[in-house]
């Protein structure tokens, strides 16, 4: 594959061969960044489990304590009183059945997170086709299915991510925006890192952090050392 100048030049400041502590990958990976625009910093993490048996998913949410640097549009489906609190707490949407008909006819998609209240789950169900390939299906497990759905909003605007395992075994997350500088997407990186450890499911053996590669949205990978993730003990992970 070729790559263009500016990806060139920013991979001569990566040594492949090396596994970088944490603060020193992503100081190095900020200054990869040589788009015009403000790019995302994306951590990519390979765990050691199996994700077609049930009992080795690994799947959550977590505030990070930054945010994320982008305007997240949030759509809520409830009822009554709900839909108000969700407005009230800033969804860009809420509805009911008006909003599935929406999705449904015209396939609108405005939106970058769905929450439910467990009483609409039976409307909602009936987007599967539509969101879960998308990654939008509401969760208890991601607490974007809950009753307290002005809490779920304003912690989506605060900048909660999901983190789940796609078909290889590796998660995908973003955790801020080059401007942020190292500091800032170095406290998002622990968070998300802390989460996905003490997820890590009772089944799950050997090696857990296999891999983790840290990334601008236009940069090289540049490889970080899970030393210190495997050294967490196991009375810690809860």
């Amino acid at each position: 594959m070729k790559h263009g100048k500016k990806y060139v030049d920013s991979s001569k400041l990566v040594d492949r061969a090396k596994l970088y502590e944490t603060a020193e990958a992503i100081d190095v990976c900020t200054k990869t960044a040589k788009a015009k625009f403000d790019e995302t910093v994306e951590v990519h993490v390979k765990l050691g489990v199996d994700s077609r048996h049930a009992d080795q998913q690994v799947r959550g949410a977590v505030v990070l304590p930054n945010g994320t640097g982008r305007t997240v549009r949030v759509l809520v489906f409830a009822k009554n009183e709900k839909i108000d609190q969700a407005k009230e707490a800033g969804a860009d949407y809420a509805g009911g059945e008006d909003l599935m008909a929406k999705i449904q006819n015209e396939g609108w998609m405005d939106f970058d997170v769905v929450i439910a209240s467990p009483d609409m789950m039976g409307v909602v169900g009936r987007l599967g086709r539509i969101l879960g390939p998308r990654g939008l299906m509401p969760n208890p497990k991601a607490g974007t299915v809950t009753p307290d759905v002005a809490r779920a909003v304003k912690e989506a605007k605060a900048g909660k991510i999901e983190y789940r395992l796609d078909k290889t075994n590796i998660i995908h997350c973003p955790i801020g925006k080059v401007s942020f500088g190292v500091e800032k997407l170095q406290e998002n990186f622990d968070t998300l890192m802390g989460a996905i450890v003490k997820a890590k499911p009772a089944a799950a053996k050997g090696q857990y952090v296999r891999s983790c590669v840290i990334a601008t949205t236009m940069g090289p990978g540049i490889k970080i050392s899970t030393a210190r993730f495997a050294a967490v003990p196991v009375s810690e992970e809860k």
